[in-house]
């Protein structure tokens, strides 16, 4: 009798094959992706540091320039071209002399019009004024010749009072005598009441023409004054810097051409980066080495205006001895900005230039793992550590452009 044999599927057989290597390819997918990334480093290429429990200062460090504690601009009043030049950049000058000569023949034209016109009311109000005092004069001399005339009637009234009292004089030479008596005494009253209103007037007018006379005189001195504005004179003593004028050059009104510094002492003048804005004040301490002594300064101002992404502060030398400094010179300033505190600490590094002071590679042995960590303040010598390290740990500090994604570093030698 005849056995049936069951024909296998070739199905199953392909099926058996594919599950296992599917398995074995997922298993190897997995371990590549849970297993860190690592690379292989020589330690000739990197820079390994250690933490350290330590004094951290809270300083910066910026450069500062001397300059004379007090000085000036030289500005120009009345624009115009050199025509001389009395001194030299760097000369000490005195208070008023003579430094430079402009022309301006447009404006000394306008100074002539200008003070014709002002002389010409001057001496219209001073004819106003005479005319004035010859009307008083004259109403004066008018008035004695009234009172004579009054005085002439009032004696003939006494005396014909008499002669008609006496029946020697006529009533009608009477009647007239009276009626002239009477005109002459109205006559010195009207005129005397005249002058009294015309005087009061003349006075009031006199008044309002000095007062005019004297704000014309006032203007004529100003502008004479103006004129010699042409002249540039130095407004105080000390020496002239930045004095730099051209011979013919045209120079506009308020444009500087020098500086006169008052040499009574000197500061520091520093342009510091915008970030420093807000942890910069008046009275913070610093110090600068100057031929190998240290001198301490002090912040007297901070200018807030911010240019460039800087701005300026001034600083003034704190000693009791004179200091023999010269202008210009530039200094390395160390300004305090905190007091001394002890904590944990890491030198600084180009590391956190890629980390953003986020993590960092701990040394272990021949092995280095990143570690997340968090930085507190930096001076420009260590980072404070607020968590994350210990002290006596070591990292790597040097630039870590090459480990972004690198989890572990071996070390070789």
């Amino acid at each position: 009798m005849d056995t049936v044999v069951t024909r296998k599927s070739k199905k199953n057989k392909y099926l058996l094959i594919a599950v296992p290597a599917f398995l074995a390819l997922g298993f190897a997918g997995y371990t590549v992706a849970t297993k860190e990334r690592s690379l292989n480093v020589k330690a000739s290429e990197i820079s390994i540091k250690t933490v350290e429990t330590a004094y951290f200062e809270d300083f910066i460090v910026f450069q500062a320039t001397v300059e004379p504690m007090r000085s000036t601009l030289l500005n120009v009043v009345e624009g115009g071209s050199i025509q001389e030049i009395f001194a030299s950049n760097g000369d000490m000058v005195t208070k008023g002399q003579p430094l430079a000569r402009l022309y301006n023949p447009n404006s000394e034209l306008n100074y002539m019009t200008q003070e014709t016109s002002i002389i010409e009311q001057i001496n219209n109000l001073n004819k106003a004024r005479l005319d004035l005092s010859n009307q008083e004069l004259s109403m004066s001399k008018d008035l004695i010749a009234i009172e004579h005339d009054y005085q002439d009637a009032k004696n003939l009234y006494d005396l014909n009072e008499k002669l008609y009292k006496q029946e020697i004089l006529s009533k009608n030479e009477w009647e007239k005598t009276q009626e002239n008596f009477r005109f002459q005494k109205e006559r010195k009253k009207i005129i005397q009441q005249t002058m009294q209103r015309e005087k009061a007037a003349n006075r009031q007018q006199s008044a309002q023409m000095a007062q005019s006379l004297a704000v014309m005189q006032k203007s004529l001195d100003i502008l004479r004054n103006n004129k010699k504005n042409f002249l540039v004179t130095a407004p105080l003593t000390g020496r002239l810097t930045s004095f730099e004028p051209v011979l013919g050059k045209n120079y506009t009104t308020g444009e500087s051409i020098g500086k006169i510094d008052v040499m009574q002492g000197y500061k520091l003048v520093a342009e510091i980066d915008e970030f420093y804005l807000p942890r910069v004040s008046a009275n913070q301490k610093g110090k600068i080495d100057y031929k190998g002594e240290e001198l301490n300064v002090v912040v007297t101002k901070v200018i807030p205006e911010v240019k460039k992404g800087r701005f300026i502060a001034e600083l003034n030398f704190v000693t009791d001895k004179p200091i023999n400094i010269e202008q210009g010179l530039s200094f390395g300033v160390r300004l305090m900005l905190s007091e001394k505190a002890k904590t944990t600490v890491i030198p600084r590094g180009s590391f956190d230039d890629v980390t953003g002071g986020k993590w960092i590679i701990v040394v272990n042995g021949n092995k280095a793992v990143r570690k997340d960590i968090t930085l507190g303040r930096e001076n420009p010598v260590y980072n404070e550590v607020l968590s994350g390290l210990k002290a006596g740990e070591k990292v790597i500090t040097s630039n870590y452009n090459d480990y972004k994604e690198v989890k572990v570093l071996n070390i070789e030698e």
